[in-house]
């Protein structure tokens, strides 16, 4: 990895940054929620960076932790053929704030973190499930999401109801 955007994201941001990482020639910052969208633009409009493919945002649970969630977000440069992410973390019904007014592509990501996680996003224009059904309870993707198996239908078992294992 290169040190032009560690350089250029500690000029820009200083000490909003909480606290970088690299890991596996990959660089990381972990920021405050305030600080995404000035710092997603920045590595987007930045000449020397060019971070203008937004290729994912995900989320990781901890819930032993205060902040028990990590948004992570996912950019990749063509120019420097590099990805960075920037993690912010968020305790549970708290909200991030939107990229959809940067990305198009962050409609559907945030979507899929709010469906699977249930972590909200300010701004964002149509946040509603897209993964699972409406009336679907819960977020599957936390840690303390209860996990069951059911026996799957099929000819030679249809005329018995499926069990449900705890």
């Amino acid at each position: 990895m290169s040190n032009i955007t560690r350089e250029r994201v500690t000029a820009q941001f200083g000490d909003k940054i909480l606290a970088t990482t690299e890991h596996f020639g990959e660089l990381a910052f972990v920021v405050d929620k305030s600080t995404i969208v000035p710092l997603a633009r920045f590595l987007r409009d930045d000449t020397a960076l060019k971070y203008v493919h937004l290729s994912d945002i995900t989320a990781t649970d901890w819930p032993e932790r205060e902040k028990r969630f990590e948004v992570i977000y996912h950019l990749y440069s063509y120019d420097l053929t590099e990805y960075v992410r920037f993690k912010v973390h968020v305790a549970d019904k708290e909200s991030v704030p939107t990229l959809t007014g940067e990305w198009d592509t962050a409609n559907w990501l945030e979507r899929e973190v709010f469906d699977l996680f249930g972590i909200p996003f300010d701004g964002h224009p149509d946040l509603r499930r897209i993964l699972l059904w409406d009336e679907f309870e819960g977020h599957p993707l936390r840690k303390d999401y209860p996990l069951t198996y059911e026996t799957p239908q099929f000819t030679y078992n249809k005329d018995q109801p499926p069990e449900v294992i705890k």
